[in-house]
């Protein structure tokens, strides 16, 4: 079975693609050129909301670095059949010619914007997407970011859905969730949350080797798409200056009351 994986440039991207190689199942790698770790923080800001948001995406880096290591596409490049590529040529005409010439059984997507529709028409039967976020819930952008700000950390995880049309919209074959630790950062949940979609990503692409039937769920309401435009540098305060990133502590000693999403389970 030939797995294609497109993916993004990031430690969390690159793990995945790591870690489907070593399971012997990676046999193409697309990678997307992603934006830089750390953002420059807008001149406009405060002096709180600067700080604050170098903090967060310095934090973020170093909870990748410890969870995924750096991760160069390189280590991939004189092992199987490697595109690199600018979001501007995700959809080109490159891109699909690569795809034609590297026919695959399964294609998956993780951290890669979003695919137009004559892109997807070339797509095998079995084309996944790996969203980080629980869908329907958590569409979108920072969808790993807002459980913690509207005080719900459970509700953190990863979605594999099948590809469609609509963004994170596709029919759900399983949920990926993981556990909540005392000392918990929203960084560390959100690495964990990209360890375990990996291994059970692994683990249904070994069922659909074997032959088994892969079930996916429609999503039966829309949920919340959020966008860029939604998330502020702003909305740290609450991570950071009133709660100083001890969210899941107080979660676990059961300040916030608890509520939970119904998963979907592929096994």
């Amino acid at each position: 079975m030939k797995v294609t994986l497109m993916t993004g440039s990031h430690p969390r991207h690159l793990f995945l693609a790591r870690k489907l190689f070593e399971a012997g199942m990676l046999h193409g790698l697309v990678v997307e050129r992603r934006e830089a770790m750390v953002p420059t923080p807008g001149e406009h800001l405060s002096e709180r909301d600067r700080a604050n948001m170098i903090r967060h995406f310095r934090e973020r880096e170093e909870a990748e670095l410890r969870a995924f290591g750096q991760g160069d596409v390189s280590e991939f490049q004189h092992k199987l059949p490697v595109l690199v590529i600018d979001p501007a040529q995700l959809n080109g005409d490159g891109t699909k010619s690569w795809l034609r010439e590297h026919p695959a059984d399964v294609v998956v997507t993780y951290g890669v914007h979003k695919l137009e529709n004559d892109l997807l028409s070339l797509l095998p039967e079995h084309a996944w997407n790996i969203h980080g976020g629980l869908s329907p819930w958590f569409r979108g952008t920072a969808t790993l970011f807002w459980p913690f700000y509207f005080l719900k950390p459970n509700w953190a995880g990863m979605t594999i859905h099948k590809l469609s049309s609509r963004l994170d919209g596709g029919d759900i074959i399983h949920h990926s969730v993981p556990e909540l630790r005392r000392g918990d950062g929203i960084h560390d949940v959100a690495c964990r949350a990209v360890q375990q979609a990996a291994d059970d990503l692994a683990v249904i692409l070994g069922m659909l080797k074997s032959g088994k039937k892969i079930e996916a769920v429609p999503q039966k309401s829309s949920g919340k798409l959020f966008t860029n435009a939604d998330w502020m540098p702003q909305h740290l305060r609450l991570i950071y200056n009133t709660f100083n990133n001890d969210i899941v502590d107080r979660f676990l000693d059961g300040e916030f009351g608890r509520s939970e999403p119904k998963l979907v389970r592929a096994f």
